[in-house]
């Protein structure tokens, strides 16, 4: 059974999943009724000093794959039909860069200031970490409704300290845009 985190939760992943390598960050969420909108997961490959060691670490639509070839990005969903995970980024955790010590997961609403969009819109959003050799669930963080007029929210983080992986449900709804994020990590 996953782990279910609230905001601010934490969970040692080497710790806990001593033999995980690889895995699938899966987001998810379902519009409500007449909502229609493009929702976009972003990854932020951040080194100490808090930003991206170069702009091929930011892994989006437009940049699919990290140098390293840690991080993959499956692809845009646009519509955010259907169940289950709506967009998906897979991670091969050995793999990650040494200049890289945070993996910030971003979910922003593309055009959210000119369509009036905001995660309002939204309900049963989430995001999860599945193990990919076992396609088992290890954790999940649910957002609840305190985002409603929020356009950007930092999901969660994966914290690389001593050599060990933890997800933090850090759950920070924003407004500026996936502009905001840029200016913050690259």
């Amino acid at each position: 059974m996953a782990i279910s985190l609230k905001k601010g939760g934490r969970f040692n992943l080497s710790k806990n999943e001593p033999s995980l390598e690889k895995i699938m960050v899966g987001l998810g969420w379902e519009m409500k009724s007449g909502a229609k909108l493009d929702l976009d997961v972003s990854v932020f490959m951040v080194g100490a000093s808090g930003k991206v060691p170069a702009d091929e670490y930011f892994v989006f639509y437009n940049n699919l794959k990290s140098p390293d070839g840690s991080i993959q990005h499956t692809g845009d969903n646009r519509t955010g039909d259907g169940d289950g995970d709506d967009e998906m980024v897979l991670a091969n955790l050995p793999l990650v860069s040494s200049d890289v010590n945070e993996l910030i997961f971003v979910a922003s609403i593309h055009e959210a200031a000119t369509r009036r969009h905001n995660f309002g819109m939204l309900e049963d959003a989430y995001i999860r970490i599945v193990d990919v050799s076992s396609d088992r669930e290890i954790l999940r963080y649910d957002l609840d409704a305190e985002f409603a007029s929020n356009t950007d929210v930092e999901f969660g983080r994966l914290i690389r300290e001593n050599g060990e992986w933890s997800f933090v449900a850090s759950g920070l709804g924003e407004n500026g845009g996936l502009q905001a994020f840029l200016d913050k990590y690259a």
